[in-house]
C-alpha cells in the first residue's frame, strides 16, 4: 500500500519521501509520534472513570457513550451515574458486569478511595501516581498530549494559511504592498507577545479557542519573510513571466506556479512552529494563564511538580512527557529539512551512478 501511494507521486516527491525514509531517526519518530497520537484520540477508551460497555438485569448499556442516570441502577437522583460509588458497583456486581478500560479514571477523576494524602507515590492502582488533588498523573498525561497535540495542529495550520497568503502577496506585487507590508509587520512582531498574553487572561476568562486566536495573530510572523522570499525570487523567474504574458489572473499564478516553489522552503518549518505551540501553551499553563483550572494540561503538571518536591514523580513525568515529545517533534523536522534539501536529492540521484561506476572500475 505504501508502494502504491509513493508511486502516484510525482518524481521529485517520490525523492524527497526517498531521502526522509533514510533519515531513520526521523522515520522511526514519526512513526512513534503518530501511534502515540492515534491512541491519545482513542482516550476514552483507555482512561474512563465509566465502563466501556456493561449489562444490568439483562439490559446491555454503553457509559462511554451515553450518560445514564442514577435512577437508571437503583438510585434516588436523576444525575449521571458514579461508577465508582460502592452501592452502583456492588449493584453492577450483583446484577450484571462491566468492561472497564485499561485506566478507570478520567482525567478530572478524584479517588476517593487512595487510602493516604496526595499526592500519593505509583502503584498497582494508579501506575504513575496521583497529583496533589487525588487525579490519575497519567490519565491526564494521556488527555493532556491530545489536547497539546491538536492545539499545536490547529495553530499551525492557522500560521501556515496567515503566513502563506501576506507572504506571498507582498512578495509577488512587490512595491508599495511590499513596502507598507513590511513595516507593518515589523510593527507587529515588535509587540511582546508573552506579556499581552497575560494581561489579556487577566482581563478575559481564558478557554482553549480563545487562547488559539491570541496565538495566532503572532504565530504567523515567521513564515511570512520566507515565503515573501520565495515569491520575490520566483516573480521574476521566465515560466512567471510567459503566463503573464498569456493574461493568466495574478491568482492563478501565485497558486499554480509560484506556491508550489515557495512551499518547498515553508515545509521545513512546520514541525518547528508546532514545537513553538505547545511550549508556548505548556509555558503559560505553568504560569497559570493558559488553560482553566481543571483541564488536562501538561503545563499544569509542571507547576505541580515544582509546588510539590515531595513527590518526585510528578516532575518525572512531566518532564518526560514533554522531552519525549518534543524531541520526536525535532527529529521529524530534520528530516523534513533534509527531504527537501536539493543537495541531499542530488546526492541520492547520483549515489547509484556513483556505485556502479566504482563497480566498472572495480571489475577493469
Amino acid at each position: 500500500m505504501f508502494h502504491r501511494l509513493a508511486a502516484r507521486l510525482s518524481p521529485i516527491s517520490q525523492r524527497r519521501l526517498t531521502v526522509f525514509r533514510h533519515n531513520r531517526r526521523a522515520y522511526v519518530s514519526l512513526w512513534i509520534f503518530g501511534i502515540l497520537f492515534l491512541l491519545s484520540l482513542c482516550a476514552e477508551l483507555i482512561a474512563n472513570d465509566k465502563p466501556l460497555i456493561m449489562t444490568y438485569q439483562d439490559q446491555w448499556y454503553a457509559p462511554v457513550l451515553i450518560d445514564y442516570p442514577e435512577t437508571e441502577f437503583g438510585g434516588f437522583l436523576p444525575t449521571p451515574t458514579d461508577y465508582h460509588d460502592p452501592v452502583i458497583r456492588e449493584r453492577l456486581a450483583s446484577e450484571g458486569w462491566a468492561l472497564w478500560p485499561p485506566i478507570p479514571y478520567s482525567y478530572q477523576t478524584l479517588d476517593m478511595e487512595l487510602g493516604r494524602p496526595s499526592p500519593s507515590p505509583p502503584d498497582s492502582r494508579h501506575w504513575l501516581g496521583t497529583d496533589d488533588q487525588g487525579r490519575d498523573v497519567l490519565a491526564r498525561v494521556i488527555y493532556g498530549f491530545r489536547l497539546s497535540v491538536i492545539f499545536a495542529l490547529v495553530l499551525t495550520i492557522g500560521s501556515l494559511v496567515m503566513g502563506v497568503v501576506i507572504g506571498g502577496i507582498q512578495g509577488y506585487f512587490g512595491g508599495k504592498i511590499d513596502l507598507i507590508g513590511q513595516r507593518l509587520t515589523e510593527i507587529w512582531s515588535g509587540l511582546p507577545v508573552l506579556f499581552l498574553l497575560i494581561i489579556l487572561a487577566s482581563l478575559v476568562e481564558p478557554n482553549l479557542w480563545w487562547l488559539l486566536g491570541i496565538m495566532l495573530l503572532f504565530s504567523w510572523l515567521g513564515i511570512v519573510d520566507v515565503v515573501r522570499a520565495e515569491f520575490l525570487r520566483a516573480r521574476n523567474l521566465e515560466y512567471v513571466r510567459a503566463a503573464k504574458a498569456l493574461g493568466l489572473p495574478s491568482r492563478l499564478i501565485m497558486w499554480r506556479h509560484v506556491l508550489p516553489n515557495a512551499m518547498v522552503a515553508t515545509m521545513t518549518f512546520i514541525p518547528f512552529l508546532f514545537t513553538g505551540a505547545i511550549t508556548t501553551l505548556t509555558a503559560l499553563d505553568f504560569l497559570g494563564f493558559g488553560l482553566p483550572p481543571g483541564s488536562p494540561s501538561l503545563g499544569e503538571l509542571v507547576a505541580q511538580g515544582k509546588s510539590n518536591l515531595q513527590a518526585p514523580w510528578l516532575g518525572i513525568t512531566a518532564f518526560l512527557s514533554l522531552s519525549i515529545m518534543l524531541s520526536l517533534l525535532v527529529f521529524i523536522g530534520e528530516g523534513l529539512r533534509d527531504a527537501f534539501d536539493p543537495r541531499h536529492i542530488q546526492a541520492t540521484n547520483t549515489s547509484p551512478t556513483t556505485n556502479h561506476s566504482q563497480r566498472v572500475t572495480h571489475a577493469s
